[in-house]
């Protein structure tokens, strides 16, 4: 009896149906049953394809890892023929795409039952998922007056809801850790290049965007990210190759560790109260567990990098409207606020400043490798603060009406002071986490962060997993995935 998939992981569905216990049809029923039970609240779910998923299950499904799990992509860069997308935007409605990109590719061929796509905000470059092309916002499984968060918002209210165990998500400033702070999951960002962008993008914000997974276990996106990594024919660079396996490396602990916590911001602002407490309780559980934790905090230029950051993005944005408008000014039918901002505020930059600012985002990697410098050894093997600068957003706090792209982005009330970790390690490539270990008082997630020196996923998942055994989240789950929020782990 399948009757919510908000109470296990990707692995046990798989495990299920390779006994026979369960079909992939009946997966998919109910899946799509929550879809109609849970999404009219959320938002979250759109462009549903069941005559596609149905089909694949009926030609026969991989033999992969996730062979008859439900799953969903997000409904921005993920290019899948058989999925038309509207990538966020009344500009890009109904896109069809003539084949699958690298990355759906390799997701396919884990065997998994791609239903549908997952709402995104436009552009991807809030923190919030309120797109006008969807009706109105995607709204958190834990309350439905707060945001889920963005750019994967759609991808991490469907997994947290239990329509799916796991979904797709792309992360190029924190757009799969956000979410999986506001949503109570586990999201992880590879190092650069570790998974594919082509064929039809070479990088996405100058290196600094990559796909990932919203996930319930550390081992659902360990496997994945094992059936995804490596480059694409062509890739104009990649990542270094792993010593072993996602999957190898959650097997067994880390090393012991010397991990720097960091309860402000990375530049030493404060934090909200209960965020910054769920930080120490989290250096408190690693000490426990035998690893090295002390205060520490890295002197990067993280003012000067959030610029070139804002601009780089500003830019693409920019790009990705001209291919749609040519020169001409988009109108306000066309895009939302926060987007023609961003395409007004390109207007105003230099011709040469594009290739600044990446050299200002490379200086600032380098700048983070010192702190880390895993090769001479006197640095942290880990950086341990919030995923968020405070609990998950009211709706409508991030939405993209304003014009002013720049204010949105860096101001006192923006997007960074409200995320000033994540887009960090965009901007340096390493590898980051989110993980669900925290809560407010009233109830809403608290995701903490963990990141590592550039290369070093296995290291950083390994840790992640050991921290999931001595604390386990499984059975933390949202109202709405079919268990009371009172049986939160304290």
């Amino acid at each position: 009896m399948i009757g919510d998939l908000g109470v296990t992981d990707a692995t046990a569905l798989a495990d299920l149906v390779a006994r026979g216990e369960v079909t992939p049809d009946e997966l998919l029923d109910a899946a799509l049953a929550a879809v109609e039970a849970r999404n009219p609240a959320l938002n979250a779910v759109v462009l549903i394809q069941e005559g596609v998923a149905r089909k694949a299950i009926a030609d026969g499904l991989p033999t992969g890892p996730f062979r008859g799990v439900p799953f969903l992509i997000k409904d921005l860069g993920i290019e899948a023929k058989d999925f038309p997308s509207h990538n966020g935007s009344r500009l890009f409605a109904n896109t069809v795409y003539p084949g699958d990109s690298s990355i759906f590719q390799r997701i396919k061929a884990t065997g998994v039952v791609t239903f549908g796509r997952t709402t995104s905000p436009e552009g991807g470059i809030g923190a919030a998922t309120e797109a006008a092309v969807y009706g109105g916002p995607t709204r958190n499984p834990w309350n439905l007056d707060h945001t889920p968060g963005g750019s994967s918002g759609g991808a991490g209210a469907a997994v947290a809801a239990g329509i799916v165990a796991m979904a797709h998500g792309s992360d190029g400033g924190g757009s799969v850790r956000i979410p999986a702070s506001s949503c109570g999951l586990f999201g992880f960002k590879p190092t650069r290049a570790r998974l594919p962008d082509g064929p039809y993008a070479g990088e996405g914000w100058a290196g600094m965007a990559i796909d990932g997974f919203l996930t319930r276990s550390v081992r659902d996106t360990a496997v994945m990210l094992d059936a995804c990594a490596g480059p694409d024919l062509g890739a104009p660079y990649v990542a270094p190759p792993l010593a072993r396996s996602h999957a190898d490396a959650i097997s067994r602990p880390p090393r012991r560790l010397r991990v720097a916590l960091c309860d402000t911001t990375l530049t030493g602002e404060p934090i909200h109260p209960e965020v910054s407490a769920a930080v120490r309780d989290a250096g408190r559980l690693l000490e426990a567990m035998g690893h090295r934790v002390e205060p520490s905090r890295p002197k990067a230029d993280v003012a000067r990098m959030m610029r070139a950051w804002t601009d780089i993005v500003g830019i693409g944005t920019a790009l990705t409207i001209r291919s749609k408008l040519g020169d001409r000014p988009p109108r306000p039918d066309e895009v939302e606020g926060v987007g023609r901002g961003a395409w007004a505020h390109a207007q105003t930059l230099h011709p040469t400043r594009y290739l600044e600012a990446v050299g200002e985002i490379h200086a600032f990697g380098r700048q983070m490798a010192a702190f880390f410098d895993p090769e001479g050894g006197t640095g942290p093997d880990i950086l341990l603060s919030a995923t968020l600068a405070e609990p998950p957003a009211k709706v409508g706090r991030f939405a993209h009406d304003t014009e002013d792209y720049v204010a949105y982005r860096t101001g006192p009330d923006g997007i960074f002071a409200y995320s000033p970790f994540c887009a960090i390690f965009n901007a340096s490539g390493q590898p980051a986490a989110s993980l669900p270990l925290g809560w407010s008082d009233d109830g809403l997630p608290i995701g903490i962060h963990l990141a590592a020196a550039f290369g070093q996923d296995e290291l950083l998942i390994g840790l992640c997993a050991e921290i999931e055994r001595a604390t386990p989240w499984a059975g933390i789950r949202a109202p709405m995935a079919g268990e009371s929020a009172t049986n939160r782990l304290s």
